[in-house]
């Protein structure tokens, strides 16, 4: 499971004032959109109109872990906190462990495949994850390290512990936008009410519920994986005794439908001048106006939040077009390097 080190945790419960969870949620943020370039790579790794379903359960969960980066951008506005960004660093480096000291976890921008569709589930995976019938082994109590819902639930607890005192930004800065996001998930971050019902639904969107693999009527993210792991899909089934099998669709692994792309993309691996390379700086040049424009948005302009996302869907084309790029040198396809320009 993604780990995230129990004395973060402690340090989150030990806050003596809001400014001392600032560098926490600023962390969320930045995991948040960690995910974004491994699950985006695996989708562009998919050649067009195969694996229809895999498609399907890769595109909505990279969509709302952009909504989950949203939130925690709202939630740090929202206790006079500023996000950051658009600054060195904020990218992480792949092949590497993802923000926050991430236990052992190294994550790649790659295909999709079996082993990568493993790591996304370590990624979502809850404290007790429900067998439907996924084995996995649970978290000992005695481990150092806590689960990223721990993480959000322990922001929580310190919320509710501080009250509404804490919520004093500015409430012009807080982003929604319901034409690319349900209102009932994106919205005005203004108290404790709305930060703990906020940061609960990342959670369930996440892993799902302690009773249910759903959440707000759909699989969270770790039980969408899990579908395509055991090539499936997740159905409620009454002849089991968990209630949910899977027994559904069925959802088939083509491995000649995904691009044999370069593993872990650097724009100075390909040659200057190059098919190759020019697609992929264009790819990083809007990459980069993607995060500058969210750096605007969640700066004091939400009304960015609208090209943004229109980034973000021209992120999406412009990768097509990288994947359908060969490199002359290494014989793969080349591929996005999620580079900040």
């Amino acid at each position: 499971m993604l780990r995230v080190d129990r004395a973060r945790i402690q340090a989150i419960l030990a806050a003596q004032q809001p400014q001392d969870l600032y560098r926490h949620v600023q962390g969320a943020i930045e995991l948040e959109h960690a995910t974004i370039p491994i699950y985006l790579s695996a989708l562009l790794s998919l050649k067009k109109g195969f694996m229809p379903d895999t498609a399907s359960i890769l595109r909505s969960v990279f969509i709302e872990e952009m909504l989950h980066m949203s939130i925690a951008c709202n939630l740090l506005n929202a206790i006079k906190g500023t996000p950051l960004i658009n600054k060195p660093g904020f990218i992480p480096t792949y092949p590497g462990p993802l923000p926050m000291n991430i236990g052992d976890l190294r994550v790649h921008l790659a295909p999709l495949s079996m082993d990568q569709v493993a790591e996304f589930m370590k990624i979502e995976e809850p404290e007790a994850p429900l067998n439907f019938p996924v084995k996995t082994a649970l978290l000992a109590a005695a481990s150092p390290y806590a689960t990223i819902g721990q993480f959000y639930l322990a922001l929580i607890e310190k919320i509710k512990e501080f009250g509404d005192s804490i919520f004093t930004g500015d409430p012009t800065r807080q982003v929604v936008g319901d034409q690319w996001f349900p209102a009932s998930e994106l919205f005005a971050i203004k108290d404790t009410a709305s930060a703990a019902a906020a940061l609960q639904l990342i959670v369930e969107q996440g892993e799902g519920t302690h009773q249910s693999p759903l959440s707000a009527g759909e699989l969270a993210h770790y039980y969408r994986f899990a579908e395509i792991f055991n090539k499936k899909k997740l159905i409620p089934d009454s002849s089991v005794p968990e209630g949910y099998s899977y027994s559904g669709a069925a959802i088939p692994f083509d491995g000649s439908a995904v691009w044999n792309m370069v593993i872990d993309s650097k724009a100075s691996e390909y040659l200057v001048g190059s098919p190759a390379r020019t697609v992929v700086d264009q790819f990083n040049v809007a990459y980069t106006k993607l995060l500058n424009t969210l750096q605007e948005a969640f700066d004091g302009v939400p009304q960015s939040i609208d090209p943004a996302i229109g980034l973000m869907y021209q992120l999406n084309k412009l990768g097509g077009q990288v994947v359908e790029t060969a490199d002359a040198v290494t014989g793969k396809q080349a591929a996005p390097s999620f580079e900040f320009v």
